[in-house]
């Protein structure tokens, strides 16, 4: 039995492998372009192309695909054979550097939002040489961004290296004032938590409503679900145990660092969690493991759940995203340092990252904002829809002490002033990492919390990485030729404590009397559902931030706001359709004919003797009935609603409609469903309940 070491990363052209088989000018060429942001020298992508045909084909491969990653939220791919054909009737296998650069896919079916003329079918895909290629079913699958006809971004890859590309400029601006003079890149570092459910593929055939939208429609609460907490970092089940095993394997693989892995909070649901990598990497092989976690479920007679809500009262799944910024020589610039050199250092960088939270919190809110998300923020130790961050006591108390000039209180009082006083060392995680807190300082990183578990972690690092820039931009600009240097850091960073203090909060996010003092005293956005907040994707200061670091065009930010919206309402209209087939075509034909044989018992207990005392059974026939009546009522009314929305003036007024009618209609649906499920005897049922899918895995 091989060792972990020993395949690790064996499905991967990566950078041992491009070490052994590229000529050394070909490779340090290459590896410069990786790890420097240098322009790709073109004279190399047909040796390159040669030698990585040839890996693929002695593993295995038979075709080779540009892998991108369109505005739909998965992958996209187009497989071509190696084959050529030779003279003689046979064939070679074949790769060129032409084929290795760019693809030419058809872009018509992709979403545009507007950027693609109809007429204008052809995109094209672009290599991208600093995520490595990798094998996947006997194909060569090439990280590539995809782009328009005329050349605007239509995939999540282009704004997010345009993201990091702008990062990187600014901080090393910032570096240089420090005499970092060693220094050349500085990129940002990502290790997504990835949330679960497994539940068995015999019980998902049998619900129409995870088929079709991911998440249960019905469904009344079961006797027991989360409350013991049981379930939580307890045993792992003999086979969710064989499907991890499995899932590791083939992660590893793929050079994926799946490390930790664990049951969740809720019945049925699990996590796993790789070793952070650059930000680029993290997001392809968060797209590859989710991928690969509905396959191998899928050989284990179970379904992979990604969606963000899929069982109502008990917890959603997220994707933690756990951000820093690192330099090429090695340096975590949000750890603190243990000089007054680094102190000061740390602590720029740390106010570039609270200016930044709190100057576009809701550009944060936008990344993660899905219709899925919309159920889970703020319920089940989610995070409120209020952006907030949590910097633990200590540190706070350290940012004060900068702010008012009082001495700091923690170890011995000393006088704080940057580039003078060492920044008196504190412990990581010295308090909970607060649960409740969106974004919040874990000792050396942030972890963004509201990211939903079937969202690309590209969208929240695109506007995180971008709203650091613009904060680490204003910040160069003015330090830049000052004849003080240590007085003006001291003062801006006084300044920046001052002035955006109001994001950082340190208390209970789920405290309803903090959302009323986030939003009356504080003056934070709270943007509760993704129609609120999409449109504010272009307004003014976003957009010039946006398009100022060539991060993204206008027009793509126009086109993303459409699509977003667009996704928003197709979304909800497939689950409301649903809703309404489920419960006209299974759940009322179910109720009455649990009626029905109710009825024809009590009949037959009559002709027995008509004295017989038929209570029980006559009051269930009242509300069952009473229940259909319901049930068909509030069909009729959603479907109202659903054509209503024909009326819509545009996507706006289309998605503002979903939220004000649409969704009471759902819920008032689900609502007498539920209870007719617990009226229901269990054979009549229709589909798996609660109780089946959640406890269901063995």
């Amino acid at each position: 039995m091989r060792s972990v070491p020993d395949y690790f990363g064996c499905l991967v052209f990566n950078d041992k492998v491009m070490k052994a088989k590229l000529p050394t000018e070909v490779y340090e060429s290459l590896k410069k372009t990786r790890e420097e942001g240098v322009r790709l020298d073109s004279s190399v992508a047909s040796v390159v192309a040669d030698a990585m045909k040839d890996w693929a084909v002695a593993n295995g491969a038979t075709h080779f695909t540009h892998w991108f990653q369109p505005l739909t939220g998965i992958t996209a791919e187009k497989h071509d054979s190696f084959i050529a054909p030779t003279d003689d009737g046979g064939v070679i296998m074949e790769f060129s550097g032409k084929e290795l650069i760019q693809g030419e896919p058809d872009a018509s079916s992709f979403p545009s939002g507007g950027l693609r003329a109809t007429f204008e079918a052809r995109g094209y895909t672009a290599w991208d040489p600093t995520s490595f290629a990798f094998i996947k079913d006997k194909t060569l699958c090439i990280p590539t961004a995809f782009c328009a006809y005329n050349g605007e971004a239509l995939d999540k890859k282009t704004p997010l290296l345009r993201s990091m590309a702008a990062l990187n400029k600014q901080a090393l601006r910032i570096l240089k004032l420090f005499g970092n003079k060693d220094v050349k890149s500085v990129h940002t570092n990502v290790g997504p938590e990835q949330e679960y459910f497994l539940i068995s593929k015999e019980m998902y055939e049998q619900r129409p409503d995870l088929k079709f939208t991911g998440r249960t429609l019905f469904g009344a609460k079961p006797p027991k679900g989360q409350e013991m907490d049981d379930h939580y970092f307890g045993a792992i089940k003999p086979k969710v145990a064989a499907f991890m095993a499995e899932l590791n394997e083939e992660l590893w693989k793929l050079g994926v660092l799946a490390k930790t892995e664990h049951n969740e909070v809720a019945p049925a649901q699990h996590e796993l969690a790789p070793i952070f990598t650059t930000t680029n990497i993290a997001t392809d092989h968060n797209q590859l493991t989710m991928e690969i976690m509905q396959k191998v479920a899928a050989k284990h007679g179970l379904v992979c759940l990604l969606h963000e809500k899929p069982f109502a009262g008990v917890n959603g799944s997220g994707k933690h995203n756990n951000w820093s910024m690192a330099t090429n020589t090695g340096i975590n610039l949000l750890a603190p340092g243990a000089t007054p050199y680094e102190n000061a250092q740390f602590l720029l960088f740390l106010c570039a990252v609270i200016k930044a939270v709190d100057d576009y919190q809701d550009l944060l809110r936008i990344s993660v904002a899905t219709a899925g998300n919309d159920h889970r923020l703020g319920a089940n130790e989610a995070p409120p829809a209020v952006v907030s961050m949590f910097l633990g006591d200590e540190l706070t108390e350290v940012l004060e002490a900068i702010e008012t000039g009082n001495p700091y209180k923690g170890a011995a009082k000393t006088q704080l002033k940057l580039g003078v006083d060492v920044l008196p060392k504190f412990n990581r995680d010295t308090t909970d990492r607060n649960r409740t807190s969106p974004f919040a300082f874990t000792g050396n990183k942030f972890e963004f919390r509201m990211l939903g578990s079937s969202n690309s972690i590209a969208c929240a690092n695109i506007m995180l990485n971008a709203a650091v820039a613009e904060s680490l931009k204003i910040y160069a600009d003015r330090l830049e030729g000052v004849a003080d240097f240590e007085t003006a850091l001291h003062e801006m960073i006084k300044k920046t404590i001052k002035d955006h203090k109001r994001i950082i909060f340190n208390g209970n996010g789920y405290d309803e009397a903090w959302i009323k003092e986030a939003t009356e005293k504080r003056g934070l956005c709270n943007y509760r559902t993704t129609p609120d907040c999409i449109p504010h994707v272009l307004d003014k200061k976003n957009v010039d931030m946006l398009v100022g670091h060539k991060v993204f065009t206008e027009a793509e930010l126009k086109s993303r706001c459409e699509i977003q919206l667009e996704n928003y309402c197709k979304t909800v209209v497939i689950e409301a359709n649903t809703m309404v087939s489920m419960a006209k075509t299974l759940i009322a034909p179910a109720v009455e004919a649990y009626a029905a044989d109710v009825a024809k018992a009590v009949a037959a207990k009559r002709l027995v003797d008509a004295n017989l005392p038929c209570k029980y059974e006559s009051k269930l026939i009242k509300n069952l009935s009473a229940l259909t009546d319901r049930i068909a009522s509030c069909i009729e009314e959603l479907e109202m609603a659903l054509q209503e929305l024909h009326e819509a003036k545009d996507v706006v007024d289309e998605a503002n409609a979903i939220r004000d009618n649409v969704l009471e209609k759902m819920n008032a649906l689900r609502i007498a469903c539920d209870e007719a499920e617990l009226l229901t005897a269990k054979k009549y049922w229709p589909f798996p309940t609660y109780s089946d899918l959640l406890f269901g895995v063995k």
